[in-house]
């Protein structure tokens, strides 16, 4: 037992000193300290373990500048914060500008982790300290910074998503109206919403343009017939990872990657797990339209169906497959040539 987490536990006491694999740890980790933040939206609450220091500062640029200045006095080896809808972003940046160690923690892990440990109370200081005890113990990656063009397409990409959504919502709706006048309300704010959203993807392929690394990725992954322009954004914008990363890693990531789920005897279905869902929402539609279009996606969705798998298990056998294949483009810098294989570039004429 960590001794960050012993003050943490329901019963302190049950569990006297530390188990022998953690005894060389807790001695290596000596004189080093974990934060914690939780965010809301007006206030952050922060622990430090294992020094038990909590105190808390305003979600402001102040709150900020404070927050670090109490920080640099530490050995600081992790700062975890949790995802909090975008009201994290600011001390974030702050944080990565000043060169600390932060950590993105996952929320739904979080939760389970703090069960695990007994604690079944949740507010905002107990919260902090929680964030501190998993980053102190758990694995987690450190948050790299995104380059603003990144943060920028990020932001339209999800006020595009909410559009979307509304003008679908408005589509099905306008289907039951009977009234002269609701309908001709309801197709001007359909149109209204499309001039939206490609208003939106103009101003994403004017970021994309102003950046030549970003326009050389976005010409590799739409070079695969399958991929359009709002799946390449997407990719861009929400997987930077596309390219760097394994490509067991890369399905994992984006929530493509089946997991076993096997007891004994039993052997259970594989299923899909976790992820990033909004990449997954564009791929899948994406793969669709590559299992219709795509010479090679569709004889191998064909391939499945005929073997007895189910469509969707076959659709998203061909998610995995494309951003396993689009992962291996962009890290060895090819280009699909004419949907049947794949052929080396240095960089692709400008279209």
């Amino acid at each position: 037992m960590s001794l960050v987490l012993q003050s943490s536990l329901p019963y302190p006491n049950s569990c006297l000193g530390t188990s022998p694999h953690q005894q060389t740890r807790d001695t290596k980790m000596a004189g080093v300290s974990f934060c914690g933040i939780d965010v809301s939206m007006d206030r952050l609450d922060v622990m430090l373990l294992p020094e038990e220091r909590s105190f808390s500062v305003s979600n402001s640029a102040a709150g900020w500048a404070a927050l670090v200045a109490q920080l640099r006095g530490s050995a600081i080896a992790a700062i975890g914060v949790e995802a909090s809808g975008g009201y994290e972003r600011g001390v974030v940046r702050t944080l990565l500008a000043a060169s600390l160690p932060v950590r993105q923690v996952n929320a739904y892990k979080l939760r389970q982790f703090a069960k695990a440990c007994g604690v079944l109370a949740k507010n905002d200081p107990l919260d902090a300290r929680m964030i501190a005890s998993f980053v102190a113990l758990m694995p987690v990656r450190d948050v790299a910074p995104k380059p603003p063009a990144l943060e920028r397409l990020a932001e339209i990409l999800a006020v595009r998503r909410q559009l979307s959504d509304e003008r679908v919502a408005a589509e099905n709706a306008s289907r039951l109206l009977e009234d002269p006048m609701l309908r001709r309300l309801s197709r001007r704010r359909i149109a209204r919403l499309a001039a939206d959203i490609d208003l939106l993807d103009k101003r994403t392929l004017e970021i994309i343009a102003a950046n030549a690394e970003l326009t050389h990725r976005y010409r590799l992954l739409t070079s695969m017939s399958g991929v359009g322009p709002v799946l390449a954004f997407t990719l861009i914008a929400l997987l930077p990872e596309l390219g760097r990363l394994t490509r067991r890693q890369i399905a994992a990531l984006v929530g493509v990657a089946p997991y076993a789920f096997d007891s004994g005897k039993m052997k259970g279905k594989r299923c899909i797990w976790g992820g990033r869902a909004p990449i997954r929402r564009v791929l899948f539609m994406a793969a669709q339209s590559a299992s219709n279009w795509n010479p090679v996606y569709k004889a191998f969705n064909a391939r499945l169906k005929a073997a007895g798998k189910l469509p969707k298990v076959a659709t998203v056998a061909v998610m995995r497959k494309m951003i396993t294949t689009l992962n291996a483009m962009l890290r060895d810098d090819l280009a699909w040539a004419d949907g049947r294989h794949i052929v080396p570039t240095t960089r692709l004429p400008a279209r």
